[in-house]
């Protein structure tokens, strides 16, 4: 699993944030053995989906890929959730998806 970390520029007003977020998010919760990297992957990217949270979305979208799914299973994880969380939320989630896949189709 790539490294995780919360943004580094960040520290300088929100030390704390980003030391609990590297310490206990990245760390501990995200090296649980419960699930793999790639089913945490699918729970966060569903519950930023869910909860409309396009500023983290990118940047788990990528982890995602990073973790092992596919463009396929995040988009068919993103139209399942239009029923449930809104067609705007998967609207804005697979603009996003389609932006990042992109990206890197072109790098």
């Amino acid at each position: 699993m790539p490294k995780m970390s919360a943004p580094k520029e960040l520290a300088a007003i929100a030390p704390k944030l980003v030391e609990v977020s590297n310490e206990v998010l990245f760390e501990d919760m995200w090296q649980r053995p419960g699930l793999s990297p790639r089913d945490r992957s699918l729970v966060t990217v569903s519950a930023l989906v869910a909860l409309y949270r396009g500023e983290q979305l990118g940047y788990h979208l990528g982890l995602a890929l990073d973790n092992g799914l596919s463009v396929e299973e995040l988009s068919e994880a993103i139209t399942h959730l239009a029923f449930y969380s809104g067609w705007p939320t998967a609207m804005s989630a697979i603009t996003q998806l389609k932006r990042i896949t992109e990206e890197r189709a072109a790098s």
